[in-house]
């Protein structure tokens, strides 16, 4: 079975992929608007186990963007046409920093917009 945190590297990396995927690639942030984003809290809830060799793909929906934080809902769910319901679901909330003096910084755009444009209204 998967061991408990390697939920939260396949977590991380579905957020990467997200923001890759959308053209808002994390290196874009640090580099040009000198900011990172940091995992400022997050909840797992555990169902059911992954196992050796199972495909999993993380779904990852924006739920609200505020000043200087996203709130994510995360799922890992069987990849490859597995059936079934989610393996976990994680409640991620991301801070943006300044890279260097590491206080809070308002999430730039156009990560801001874009993010807004997926969130579910009112959030």
């Amino acid at each position: 079975m998967a061991y408990h945190a390697n939920y939260l590297r396949w977590a991380e990396r579905g957020r990467t992929e997200s923001l890759r995927a959308m053209g808002l690639p994390h290196q874009m942030l640090m580099e040009g608007h000198d900011s990172i984003l940091v995992v400022r809290r997050i909840e797992v809830e555990y169902w059911r186990p992954a196992r050796l060799d199972d495909a999993v793909v993380v779904e990852t929906r924006v739920m609200a963007v505020r000043g200087v934080t996203i709130l994510l809902d995360q799922r890992m769910v069987p990849g490859e046409g597995g059936a079934g319901d989610a393996l976990a679901a994680l409640r991620v909330e991301l801070a943006c920093i300044d890279r260097h003096s590491l206080r809070p910084k308002r999430i730039p755009e156009p990560w801001r917009s874009a993010l807004e444009a997926v969130a579910p209204k009112g959030a």
